[in-house]
């Protein structure tokens, strides 16, 4: 089992909702060339709670998804679990479903991110707008810079937000 599980989630037939698969799709062609054992990949459409399993074993986990209410062009922060009412619902939020990991294995999920991409249309049928695309493209220069550090320790070091600096080019 890999250390490392990058989970992106998303409707492709939603517009920019499919920044999350389209993040691992883009990610997995990039890493092709020096492909990491380390890296496991898992897509659906969103979060249930049945993917606490997936949890298990791992050292990290990224979750990728599409946001409109983050800023451009994304934003990167460290989970806590947290018990909240989506649970209970068939889309289950990234906190909910640690805190569901964390009753299921009375102990702490492994250290969990998310990478919010700003996305600005959402409607069924809508074709990924170009701000989407561009977002993406520096959320996955992100993330390459991320996954290349040898140890998940620099991950909580790492700002977030538009103002902040990366240590590396988003252009």
């Amino acid at each position: 089992m890999a250390g490392l599980l990058i989970f992106g989630y998303g409707n492709p037939s939603r517009g920019d909702d499919a920044l999350g698969p389209l993040f691992l799709e883009a990610l997995q062609e990039r890493l092709a060339s020096s492909p990491r054992a380390d890296v496991e990949f898992l897509q659906d459409f969103q979060l249930q709670i049945e993917h606490a399993l997936d949890l298990a074993g791992r050292e990290r986990v990224l979750f990728v998804d599409a946001h409109l209410d983050c800023p451009p062009p994304f934003r990167f922060e460290r989970l806590v679990p947290l018990r909240d009412g989506s649970y209970t619902t068939h889309a289950v939020s990234p906190q909910a479903l640690l805190e569901v990991y964390r009753r299921l294995n009375r102990g702490e999920p492994p250290p969990s991110y998310l990478l919010s991409i700003r996305g600005e249309r959402f409607g069924l049928g809508d074709a990924l707008s170009r701000e989407a695309e561009s977002n993406l493209q520096s959320a996955l220069r992100f993330a390459e810079a991320l996954i290349s550090e040898t140890t998940g320790t620099g991950w909580d070091s790492r700002p977030s937000g538009p103002d902040q600096k990366y240590g590396f080019s988003l252009a």
